[in-house]
């Protein structure tokens, strides 16, 4: 028994460093494709591999939608939504959209605020301007959509393939 349990870890053990030597010859590989197609969306703080290549995914589906940072935003759910409950008039996030373009931005978001001391402040500032979480979030995103549509935004302007006549 002992002897089986001890064979069965062991395999398990050289799949996982299979596994993680497949997991890091991937993530290079995505940085090399970031790299080459745009790698000035690497250079802000909190934007890595897997975010950028999420993104730029988003924005290659629908080029032609794509005019403005707003249009992306609304793309990625990331554009505000005027809505009141009678007493208050405020905004939320549009739900619909992109979910993995909004769940990069929201990874984005909150390494900005773990490593970032300018995200810090915004945020500290805002609570202290009585805003909420949600809201202070809801802005974030909407910057970081902005911030990314202006880096890469050209990229996505040229018109898409046409299939042969």
């Amino acid at each position: 028994m002992t002897q089986a349990t001890h064979l069965t870890l062991r395999m398990l053990a050289e799949r996982v460093e299979q596994l993680t030597g497949q997991i890091d010859e991937l993530n290079q590989r995505l940085t090399r494709l970031v790299e080459r197609h745009a790698p000035q969306l690497l250079v802000p703080v909190g934007i890595g591999p897997d975010s950028a290549v999420t993104l730029l995914i988003t924005m290659g589906d629908d080029p032609e939608r794509l005019n403005t940072g707003a249009s992306f935003a609304a793309l990625c759910a990331v554009s505000p939504i005027g809505y009141s409950s009678g007493r208050r008039s405020t905004r939320r996030l549009n739900h619909g959209g992109d979910r993995q373009a909004n769940a990069a931005l929201h990874h984005i978001v909150f390494t900005r605020l773990r490593h970032d001391p300018r995200t810090q402040a915004y945020c500290e500032r805002r609570t202290r301007e009585d805003r909420t979480r949600r809201e202070t979030i809801r802005c974030l995103k909407r910057y970081a959509a902005r911030e990314v549509f202006n880096l890469v935004g050209p990229v996505s302007r040229t018109p898409a393939l046409q299939g042969r006549p």
